[in-house]
This record gives C-alpha cells, sequence and structure tokens, in this order.
C-alpha cells in the first residue's frame, strides 16, 4: 500500500503531470500531422485548401488528445473545454484580441508609419486564417492548458502566471528576428493570456484572443507576426519607423504600445477575477495545508 502511495504522489506531482502530458500531446498532434499531410497531398485539392484542412484535423487533434489525456490522467470532467459560453467566449475574446492589436497598428499610423499600398481579394486571407487558429489553438493548449493550470494548482495564480508568461516569451525568443525586447513584449503578452484563462477557467477565451491578435495582425494589417516571414493579407501594407513603435523586424507585437495594451488589459482580467475570487491560492496559503499545521 505504501509503494502505490508513492507511486500516486509520484504521478500526481506538478512536473510529471506536465511532462507527460507534453509527450502525449506532441506526440498525437506532430504523428496525426504528417499523417494528415500524407493524405491530403493524394488529392487534387488546392495547397490552400489542403492547408486550411490541415489545420482544422490538427487543431481538432490536440484538443482531443488534451481531452482524453487529462479525464484519464486526473479523473476529471476537462472543464476548461466544454462548449458551454463557447460562443460567449469566442466572440468576445475575438474583439479584444482584435481591438488590442488594432490599437497597437494605430499608434504605429497616428506616427506616420502605417500605410496601405493595395487592397487584396478576401480571399488572401485563408493562409494567415489557417495559420492563426492552429497555433492559437497549440500554444494556449500547451502553455495555459499543460503549464499554467498545473503549476497553478500547488503554487497559485500569480505565481504560475509569471513563470508560464517567461516560458511563453522564451519560447518566442528562438523565432526568427527576435530580441529580448521582443521577448519582453511577449511576456506581456503571455500575461494577458494568462489573465484571460484565471477569469474564465477556460481555455477557448485566451484561444480566441490569441487567434484575433495573430490573424489581425498578419491576414487584415498584414505585418510581420513574431519574426516570421509575412503571409498573403487582406491589406499590402508598408510599416517603417522606430522600433519602439514598430517592432521592427519582430512585428506590431514587439512593440512598446502592444506590451502596455496587453497590461492594461491583464490587470483589468486580474481585478475582476480578484473581485469574483477566481485567484487561486498558493498550497502553503490554503485552508487545507493550514489546518493539517
Amino acid at each position: 500500500m505504501e509503494t502505490l502511495t508513492r507511486k500516486q504522489k509520484l504521478f500526481n506531482f506538478p512536473v510529471t503531470k506536465i511532462i507527460f502530458a507534453l509527450i502525449a500531446f506532441m506526440a498525437f498532434v506532430v504523428v496525426g500531422q504528417q499523417i494528415a499531410g500524407k493524405l491530403l497531398g493524394l488529392t487534387a485539392l488546392d495547397k490552400d485548401i489542403r492547408n486550411l484542412f490541415k489545420g482544422i484535423i490538427v487543431s481538432a487533434l490536440a484538443i482531443i488528445s488534451y481531452s482524453i489525456f487529462f479525464k484519464y490522467y486526473e479523473k476529471r470532467a476537462v472543464t476548461e473545454l466544454v462548449v458551454k459560453g463557447l460562443a460567449k467566449n469566442l466572440i468576445i475574446g475575438t474583439l479584444i484580441g482584435f481591438v488590442l492589436q488594432a490599437l497597437t497598428v494605430l499608434v504605429i499610423y497616428l506616427n506616420g508609419g502605417f500605410n496601405i499600398i493595395a487592397v487584396n481579394p478576401i480571399s488572401f486571407i485563408l493562409i494567415p486564417l489557417t495559420v492563426a487558429f492552429t497555433i492559437a489553438i497549440i500554444e494556449e493548449i500547451l502553455v495555459r492548458g499543460i503549464v499554467f493550470r498545473i503549476i497553478e494548482e500547488k503554487l497559485g495564480s500569480y505565481i504560475s502566471l509569471s513563470i508560464s508568461s517567461i516560458l511563453f516569451g522564451a519560447l518566442h525568443l528562438a523565432n526568427p528576428n527576435s530580441t529580448l525586447l521582443s521577448g519582453l513584449c511577449i511576456t506581456f503578452a503571455g500575461f494577458l493570456l494568462g489573465a484571460a484563462f484565471i477569469y474564465s477557467r477556460n481555455l477557448w477565451f485566451p484561444i480566441a484572443i490569441h487567434f484575433a491578435w495573430n490573424f489581425t495582425q498578419s491576414g487584415i494589417f498584414g505585418a510581420i507576426t513574431s519574426g516570421n516571414e509575412k503571409t498573403n493579407s487582406l491589406l499590402i501594407s508598408k510599416i517603417e519607423g522606430s522600433t519602439l513603435l514598430t517592432g521592427g523586424e519582430f512585428g506590431p507585437e514587439g512593440s512598446a504600445q502592444a506590451t502596455l495594451f496587453c497590461l492594461i488589459a491583464a490587470i483589468i482580467l486580474l481585478a475582476l477575477s480578484h473581485k469574483e475570487k477566481k485567484i487561486i491560492k498558493p498550497y502553503w496559503k490554503s485552508s487545507d495545508f493550514n489546518n493539517q499545521l
């Protein structure tokens, strides 16, 4: 019985859960992506349509693998992916992401650094749309669903928010044209996304913010996103000026105003979460822990 108890403690240890979850999630998604790519490659579909279908398949695999893994590993209902309130979370999250990115570009425009050269057909948004929703789902499940949520159970909301946000920023340092400044900016974006999860206790809300932020930046305004190459977009634009305001080769999300807007939004969400008692305390401050002393 003692050996079983030790095994249970080991499997319930946060680092163990995170490692197993990451392995299971990535294996499921990567293998599924390869199979989907091979099968779609056998069709006569246009490349953009194939990529759209592959994005949908990969996103579905990410959601399914997360749900199945934690349903059996943690023996619970995966409430953070329930469809109840789905429309509300997606609509409000999308609006927040769009407004924050639009304000970021507006600052560049008011400083004479954003110029529209041409407007493309609406079909040009297909590629950035596919990329945006796929990345949003995968990154939010990895960082907020796995890392943040599991750490929060033991260390509480604020410590987990700090750790996961720094990790989110650090991961983007591997992107092309990244700098310490852009990494810091992405860290604050991660702070917002973590705050969105705390407030909603639902992954759809930060997924929607993340999607709209990226899609508005690359798919609508035609800007670079996270240092990657430009994709097709609704607007063909030219962005120039101070790196502090434009984000330089990393894109507008690496700008000072983007950081400020994300921080303001995060503070508002955390204030609302505090008011509604959604902040989780670290285990040493919990009533159960204190009762054991």
